[in-house]
Formats: structure tokens, C-alpha cells, sequence
């Protein structure tokens, strides 16, 4: 490949896909709001991230809804359930305790991002909490966030993933909603999601 074609500096970046829009910028919060707990409690499904000495390793994790629990506005609890003990992920917290975690909601195009710092516990009032069925985790991680924010639909949109869902789960903010109450009003939830499909469509390639 042709150096002339390679990205290698921070300006060339930011000159190829220009400047970040004021709503994403505002959107990412460095704790959970109402708005993103609520998203939270009705995800099934997430993937978390680690970083460690053997490399990087990205995992599904998924319960009922609402298995990672919002303690606090700063803090997460991830239930870690039987697998097959290959413990990549809590090998790489050992060693360098940052995460990320992405959550899904069946039917819903966003999705919702948080970074923070994880711990491994095995507290056994937390492990009694977090059974189901009676099955008390193998241990839980105690994340505390750095970061949260949601993420647009087009990822969804041109996947096609939720093609088959049949509507948007009750109780789940929009984007708009989320926007509005995060702004404090700055930004009119209504009028951007009534704005927002054509937007997408737009700008989906």
C-alpha cells in the first residue's frame, strides 16, 4: 500500500471525516443518568472488552434483562456465570483492569457504550444477589465507569440485525429523548427523532 494512502497522524484523521457534531459530543456522560440506567436494566445482551498482557479479547454476556445491575450513578455489577474456564476476559482485568462494555436491545437500533475500570469479586452477599435459578456466579465484576454514552442506529440500520423485530420494547428512551434530557433541554428530543430517520437514511454510506 502506498505510504500516500496511509492515515498515520492525528490531523490526517480528523481532516478525513471532519468535525464531531455537538450531539455527540454531548451525549457521553462520565456516570449514568436516569436515561442510560433505564437502558440498562431492559439489556439482555452485552459484549465486554479487556486489554491485557496476552492481548485483547471481546466476549458475549447475557441474562434476563437487567443481569448487569446499576448500583450507583459510578458503579456497574457484571454477574460472571459457568463457561468454559478459559477466563480470557477476567485474565486481562489481573492485569489491566480497563473495560467496555456494548449493550444491545433486541429491536433497538442504538446501542449504548460505557468505559470503566473492573475489580473481580466474590463477595458472597453479591454472589447470593446476583443467582438465578438458585446459581450463584462465579464471581462478579465491580466496574466503575469513566464514560457512557450511546452509540446511532446505522451500525443496526445497515446489518439489517433487527430486521425481524417487531417494535421497539416499551419503557427504552429514544435518542431524542436521552438527548434532550442529557442537554438539559438543549437539544429538542422530539424534533430530533422526528428528524432523525430521514438523517440516517442520508448519511447510512
Amino acid at each position: 500500500m502506498p505510504a500516500s494512502h496511509t492515515i498515520a497522524t492525528l490531523d490526517q484523521l480528523q481532516q478525513l471525516f471532519g468535525p464531531v457534531g455537538q450531539a455527540s459530543l454531548r451525549k457521553e456522560t462520565s456516570f449514568v443518568p436516569p436515561e442510560y440506567r433505564r437502558w440498562i436494566e431492559v439489556s439482555p445482551f452485552a459484549v465486554l472488552a479487556t486489554s491485557g498482557a496476552r492481548g485483547l479479547d471481546a466476549s458475549p454476556r447475557g441474562d434476563p434483562a437487567g443481569f448487569v445491575v446499576v448500583e450507583d450513578e459510578r458503579t456497574l455489577l457484571l454477574p460472571e456465570r459457568r463457561g468454559n474456564n478459559r477466563i480470557d476476559s477476567l485474565r486481562n482485568i489481573l492485569t489491566d483492569p480497563r473495560v467496555a462494555l456494548l449493550f444491545l436491545i433486541p429491536g433497538v437500533g442504538e446501542t449504548l457504550r460505557v468505559n470503566g475500570r473492573a475489580s473481580i469479586s466474590t463477595d458472597p452477599e453479591l454472589l447470593d444477589r446476583l443467582a438465578v435459578d438458585g446459581k450463584r456466579p462465579q464471581c462478579v465484576l465491580r466496574i466503575s465507569v469513566d464514560a457512557v454514552f450511546f452509540q446511532c442506529a446505522r451500525a443496526m440500520q445497515r446489518s439489517r440485525l433487527w430486521s425481524d423485530a417487531t417494535e421497539r420494547p416499551a419503557g427504552v428512551p429514544t435518542a431524542g429523548e436521552m438527548l434532550q434530557a442529557l442537554t438539559a433541554g438543549g437539544i429538542d428530543g422530539q424534533r430530533y427523532d422526528v428528524e432523525l430517520p430521514a438523517r440516517q437514511r442520508a448519511t447510512l454510506y
